[in-house]
């Protein structure tokens, strides 16, 4: 990715009982396009007693985006969605006014050994939509396009990009692309992408400029239309962006919004427990005691 503007390291987090390496928010960086948060699940080795058990939680303000490489969650939400996700699937879940959902170990595979690895990603709607009526969406592998162009397999996961649109009912222009390669190939895209772009290595590496970059590393590009670099054999990489909103963003937990006055009643929601509920939960993650919010993207 020719000028780069910047190298992010994967960072130590948690979601559930295990530990993810969080890419967004950064501090320098808190947005690319409209995302704004990306968690790196795994890869990770469960034994027959050890689960996935996020239990319910609230969002507002956004899309998420799950999407794996091993292993399975079963999702429920409160609009009465029950669903398990597999690899090369893609869970879409728009909170906009309001959504609570959970996210565990299927029952078939609660007392097995199991491994989990996988992408959750956060994108925040437009501001004339944060309060729209949530919705889900569940699309299968096939449902996104995928072709081959000089020794490299690409696969649109979500958006619109060289052509061609996802299945994913996305709610402002972005792209969120997969590349594979077996073979050492030269990557010259920068004329089909728009907005702000990132690269994301899973495996393998990217070599731009003279300098080469590994797996768990995101490049945040300065200009999309000067993506060009070289990936080496063996590499998979993920390259997501798209128009960035006018207006800022803020964070605070599970909550974006684009007002302090929308988290803070979202927060008040939460403690009181008026939020529409999982059918068949009584747990809940507690709102945490965080002290301040994360800083607005400012673009």
């Amino acid at each position: 990715m020719s000028n780069i503007n910047l190298i992010i390291e994967e960072r130590p987090a948690s979601i559930g009982s295990f530990m993810v390496g969080r890419l967004l928010p950064f501090r320098e960086k808190r947005m690319v396009g409209p995302f704004a948060f990306i968690d790196h699940m795994g890869p990770v080795c469960m034994s027959d007693t050890e689960n996935m058990d996020v239990p319910p939680h609230p969002h507002i303000g956004l899309s998420t985006l799950t999407y794996l490489f091993e292993g399975s969650i079963m999702h429920r939400d409160s609009l009465g969605t029950e669903i398990e996700i597999k690899p090369g699937q893609v869970n879409w879940m728009t909170a906009g006014k309001g959504i609570v959902h959970s996210e565990r170990t299927p029952g078939y595979l609660r007392n097995s050994d199991k491994l989990m690895h996988g992408l959750q990603i956060w994108v925040a709607l437009p501001k004339h939509l944060e309060e729209m009526e949530p919705e889900f969406f569940h699309v299968e592998g096939k449902g996104l396009p995928e072709w081959t162009e000089q020794g490299v397999n690409f696969k649109l996961i979500a958006g619109e990009a060289f052509g061609r649109k996802s299945e994913v009912p996305v709610y402002s222009p972005l792209y969120f692309l997969e590349l594979k390669t077996t073979s050492r190939q030269t990557i010259k895209i920068g004329k089909d992408l728009f907005g702000e772009s990132a690269l994301y290595i899973l495996e393998g590496a990217v070599e731009s400029e003279g300098n080469t970059f590994g797996p768990k590393q995101l490049l945040v590009a300065k200009d999309s239309k000067l993506c060009e670099f070289d990936m080496q054999e063996n590499s998979t990489i993920y390259i997501f962006g798209g128009e960035p909103f006018e207006e800022g963003r803020i964070i605070y937990w599970n909550f974006v919004a684009s007002t302090t006055e929308r988290i803070e009643e979202a927060k008040t929601m939460w403690l009181e427990q008026t939020f529409k509920p999982v059918p068949g939960e009584t747990d809940f993650v507690p709102l945490p005691t965080q002290s301040k919010y994360t800083n607005p993207h400012k673009p």
